[in-house]
């Protein structure tokens, strides 16, 4: 929830799923949040980090590994690592 000068006033903020665009609901206990850090051309971390969100559903299937090998090369262009 929003006010007038756009600053959330809400507690909660749904996330959704990286793998599968799902939106993630505040009952879902299985659910993770995984934030992977950003490093340099030397392999040194920067301080950056990018939030990746992974459904129960997709943990339990045993698919959030191969999820986030698959997706990450993709996300790695848009935030430019």
């Amino acid at each position: 929830m929003q006010n007038e000068e756009g600053q959330n006033m809400g507690l909660y903020i749904p996330r959704k799923c990286f793998a599968t665009n799902r939106l993630i609901t505040s009952k879902d206990h299985d659910s993770v949040q995984i934030n992977i850090g950003h490093v340099d051309e030397n392999g040194l971390y920067t301080g950056h980090f990018t939030t990746s969100a992974i459904y129960g559903f997709v943990r339990a299937q045993g698919d959030a590994d191969s999820a986030l090998d698959r997706l990450w090369p993709k996300k790695k262009v848009e935030v430019h690592q």
